[in-house]
């Protein structure tokens, strides 16, 4: 079992942060499963790459620790050792690696040598958090500079455990399912993945085919710890169940199911919810009805259509009380402002 001898908090993620330990065997029946928590996961290295851990392992080496972490509210605030270790070993199979994958994985490896000692020990820093929000962020300075993983596949792997354990009425798959169905109505995966992105970024532009990937990923990373998302009291689930409010008019959730609205109405929604929730789907729907109409206004071939559909499906969403009501002309004049200032 998982054995806790620290415990305390993590302010800036709002978390209890506690210091464990246990064996290469529990590490291997508990912990090495974990991995297959999600579809996509960080490829794993050629033995190669680790063959000198290996080595040490069987030599008798303590591995830098493991990073261990749950989502759970009322736990996220506790620093009880005896309670966070009940908890923890309550609850390992809804625990997710944040950072130790590799090591996990060749202490696998390292276990099929006939002189593997399964009874040395393997240390674990345990993260309770309130949302998974809070783990991202801890998850992208963990291992922020390490490849394959980049912080783009981190929040993909993070949108998909947000999206397994939180009841939504509306219907979300995956670009694989599409393949032999679309089923009417749903959202993609894709597009979800990029709205959490643009919350968690505070941004509705992450995208830029002419940077290379690496570099892309480094800017990402900036914006994401420059967001003050770990002081925000908003979460990513909380904008999923606006959508899923709206989503009761089909009108409403087809505007919302264009990828390029949803990541505006992600970010926007970080200073509207409270309204949003408060509006009933049909008048979303009007009012959205009136977005479009104002948005045919626009000459297409003078600005990229993408972007600036993000942009003022962002500034719609976030003053929603200013536009629910409002005429088409009018919000027409709005976005002949934005497009001046563009």
């Amino acid at each position: 079992m998982i054995k806790i001898f620290h415990s305390s908090r993590d302010e800036v993620i709002r978390s209890s942060f506690s210091a464990a330990y246990a064996d290469y065997k529990y590490a291997l029946g508990n912990l090495l499963p974990l991995l297959n928590r999600f579809e996509q996961q960080r490829k794993i290295q050629g033995r190669k790459f680790y063959a000198r851990l290996r080595k040490d392992i069987l030599s008798g080496c303590i591995m830098p620790p493991i990073t261990l972490a749950f989502v759970d509210k009322k736990m996220s605030s506790s620093t009880d050792a005896d309670d966070l270790q009940k908890f923890a070993n309550e609850n390992i199979s809804d625990g997710y690696v944040l950072d130790g994958m590799q090591r996990l994985n060749t202490l696998r490896e390292a276990s099929e040598d006939e002189d593997f000692d399964s009874s040395r020990p393997i240390y674990i820093n345990i993260i309770v958090a309130e949302r998974y929000d809070f783990l991202l962020y801890r998850m992208i300075t963990l291992n922020n500079g390490q490849k394959p993983m980049t912080a783009r596949h981190q929040i993909e792997m993070l949108t998909k455990g947000i999206l397994d354990t939180e009841k939504l009425d509306i219907q979300i798959i995956t670009e694989k399912e599409t393949e032999k169905a679309k089923p009417h109505g749903a959202f993609r995966q894709g597009d979800v993945s990029e709205a959490y992105t643009a919350f968690l970024t505070d941004s509705v532009h992450n995208q830029n085919t002419k940077i290379i990937e690496s570099k892309l990923d480094e800017i990402l990373v900036g914006k994401v710890m420059d967001s003050k998302i770990t002081e925000s009291d908003i979460s990513f689930h909380d904008v999923l169940l606006a959508v899923d409010h709206l989503s009761a008019n089909q009108e409403a959730r087809d505007w919302l199911r264009l990828g390029n609205n949803l990541i505006g109405f992600a970010v926007g929604a970080k200073e509207s919810l409270a309204s949003l929730t408060k509006y009933d789907p049909e008048k979303f729907a009007s009012a959205t009805a009136v977005f479009e109409k104002a948005f045919e206004s626009i000459n297409v071939s003078k600005v990229n259509v993408g972007k600036l559909r993000r942009e003022l499906a962002m500034k719609f969403v976030a003053h929603i009380d200013d536009y629910i009501d409002t005429d088409a002309d009018s919000l027409t004049e709005v976005f002949f402002e934005e497009t001046m200032t563009d």
